[in-house]
């Protein structure tokens, strides 16, 4: 079994004021292997999570109807614009069967603040099944060789300096 090792100190500030501060961050002992299903890119480009290698790897799993999912909206498009470019990516992905289309989806992000940010749809789920994940916000992190690193449940003030900060000093550690 992994231990996991809670960052609860970051874990106030990243979380301050958001649903599931309490759960803070986790960093395991050990990468674990990505999901192999795939996620499809708002192109229709199909990606594996382990296809990103080279980045470290963001991927928020949320769902148009939660509050708190919606709300972190804005700050996420903050913090890609902040970090793209970088060495970070970030992946914004959410049920294929809450969107009728494309259009649908981009008219909603940029309704609610995250007009810059690529999305992607997990068909039927699978990747959140295969990683666990039956509650958003749910993040997961991913290290420059595809591999699971850590999560972060809950929203989070994304576009903050000392979490941006906080997510760099997490590639260095990680890579």
């Amino acid at each position: 079994m992994l231990k996991l090792v809670v960052k609860t100190v970051f874990a106030m500030f990243l979380f301050a004021g958001s649903a599931g501060a309490e759960e803070g961050v986790n960093i395991f002992d050990k990468p674990r292997e990505a999901p192999m299903h795939k996620i499809i890119h708002e192109s229709g480009k199909q990606y594996r999570l382990s296809d990103f290698k080279g980045e470290f790897v963001v991927a928020v799993f949320w769902s148009r109807d939660c509050g708190p999912c919606i709300a972190e909206l804005k700050s996420l498009n903050g913090f890609y614009n902040a970090v793209k470019g970088n060495g970070v990516k970030l992946l914004l992905i959410s049920p294929n069967e809450e969107w009728v289309s494309v259009a649908e989806q981009k008219k909603f992000l940029r309704r609610y603040g995250a007009p810059d940010v690529d999305f992607y749809v997990d068909e039927r789920g699978i990747v959140a099944s295969d990683l666990g994940i039956f509650t958003s916000p749910h993040t997961v992190l991913f290290n420059e060789s595809g591999e699971e690193i850590g999560r972060i449940r809950g929203s989070a003030k994304w576009d903050r300096d000392d979490v941006i900060e906080y997510i760099y000093q997490l590639k260095a550690k990680y890579g």
